[in-house]
Order: C-alpha cells, then structure tokens, then sequence
C-alpha cells in the first residue's frame, strides 16, 4: 500500500430485490482515529462490525460515515402499510362518527404515516444490514483509492520543499569550508588593533582562539542534517505509517538547523538558515496530513 493522505472521500452502493443502501466515508487528518457513524437505528447492530473493517484498513484519521437507504424500483412505500391497522383504524373513527352526524373522510396518503407501517420484517432488516456491509466494504475500496491519490500528490509537494530546503543547505555546506577560517580572520584582525594599546598574552589568546573555533564549529551539525535528510528521503519513499516520524524528524532538522544560524556571522549563512526554517515548516504542515 502506498502512502495515504488522511484526506479522501469514498463511496459505494449495493442493490438489492427490496433495497439499495449507499455508503458514504470523508476523512480528514486526526493525531489518532476518530469514527462518527450516522446512519438510520437499522444498521446500529452491525456498527461494531464496520468500526472494525475501517480501524483495519486505516491507521489514522477523523472519519464521518453515511449509510442512507432506499426502496428498489418495486417496491413503494404502499407496501409497508399493514392492512390490520388501516381497518382497526378506520372501523374506530366510523364506530365514534356515527352517532355524532359528522361525516368521516380521510385521504389514501393520510395511511403513510407511521403508526399505519407494518412492523419491521426481520428478511427486510437482514436485507438492508447485508446489501450496507457490501457498500461499505465498497466505499473502504474508493476512499482508499482517494487517499492513496492525494497523499501520492502530497509526497511530490514535500520532495519540492526538500529540494529547496537542499538548495539552500548548499550554501551552508559551501560556507562551511571557510566558516572557521572567517572568524579567525576577524578575531586576529582585532587582535592587532588591541595588541598596540593594552598588553595582552599571545599564547593564552590563542588558546582562547582555538576554543572559540571549536566551539563554533558547525559541521557536527552538518552531520546531522545530512542523516536526517537521507532519513526523510527514506521516509518519502516509504509504504507505511509515516506522519508523526516525519513530524519528530523536521523538529530535529529544526534543531539543527537554528543551531547553524546561532553560531552564524555570514550574511548569507543567515539568509539561508531564514529559507531552510521556511520549508521545514512547509513540510511539517503537509506532513501532518499523511496517515
């Protein structure tokens, strides 16, 4: 299975003598699974039973599930009124009206109001609760579909962000090559400006150089960007569950990145470190809706 969006929309449908049931599923994105079912009190015994085939296709997301039914082309509402209580009815309103003079009358359509229905067929029930586990097995199979689609799109959006974030992270691998050399520079270059106006240890201020060096030292971090990004290039081509791995991972890209800018004086180190905070936001957003 390829990687899903948490976004999608499925349906399905399934036809039988009496009955056609259609099901219907929208998911959006959720930190865990969510299911609300609305649905006529006739599906209610077999809700536990699609609770299970979706947790079973899906790992994560809200979902809001419509069963709706209706009645196949023979088979009309007229159908449904029991004859007994028509006839209890109207041998009751005749036995009050006539020894009051009014007249009685009453219209065919006034029978389709419930309290006229026949009591619900247990075939009927057993119908309707089959033909909605085949439609809603139908509507698994199309969201699924829908997802997969939308999250195939959202890899391609993430990889953009990547590359740009990648484009960017080459200037700092570029600038890296002579950041130390930068701050020596600048440090002996004030160094000199001092030395002829106070007296200062040369030795113990090149130890003090060296440990400033060190400490501002950004290839340690450089390492680690590069094995984060290999990572999240695994991730993106990955068949399983990555959202929430991909969230932790642009925290530590995050990390890593704001620490190069901190230990930054080059303009366009700066500028750079500004550019790559965007795009990790970018992917963090839309790595949220990945399931």
């Amino acid at each position: 299975m390829s990687l899903q969006s948490m976004t999608g929309y499925g349906q399905g449908e399934a036809a039988g003598e009496n009955y056609t049931v259609v099901a219907e599923i929208k998911s959006v994105n959720h930190r865990f699974k969510d299911m609300r079912f609305k649905m006529s009190s006739v599906f209610a015994p077999i809700e536990i039973e699609l609770k299970k085939s979706l947790g079973k296709a899906f790992f994560r997301g809200s979902f809001d599930i419509f069963l709706n039914y209706k009645r196949g082309e023979n088979n009309t509402k007229f159908d449904d009124i029991d004859p007994k209580k028509v006839k209890s009815f109207l041998e009751k309103m005749n036995e009050i009206t006539s020894g009051t003079g009014v007249d009685f009358t009453c219209s065919h359509t006034d029978f389709l109001r419930s309290e006229f229905m026949a009591d619900q067929d247990d075939n009927k029930s057993d119908e309707l609760r089959e033909l909605a586990k085949q439609a809603f097995a139908k509507a698994i199979e199309t969201l699924s579909v829908s997802r997969e689609s939308e999250g195939g799109k959202m890899i391609e959006v993430l990889r953009n962000h990547r590359d740009i974030y990648n484009t960017h992270y080459d200037v700092i691998l570029e600038k890296s090559k002579t950041f130390q050399t930068h701050i020596e520079e600048r440090i002996t270059k004030k160094f000199q400006e001092f030395s002829s106006e106070i007296k200062i240890d040369e030795p113990r201020f090149l130890q003090e150089v060296v440990y400033y060096l060190e400490k501002m030292d950004v290839h340690e971090e450089i390492n680690r960007i590069q094995a984060h990004l290999e990572k999240l290039d695994s991730l993106l081509s990955s068949k399983r569950e990555v959202g929430r791995q991909i969230d932790f991972l642009i925290q530590e890209l995050g990390r890593e990145t704001n620490t190069i800018g901190s230990k930054s004086a080059l303009k366009e180190v700066s500028d750079s470190v500004v550019q790559m905070k965007v795009q990790l936001e970018k992917i963090r957003e839309q790595g949220l809706n990945l399931e």
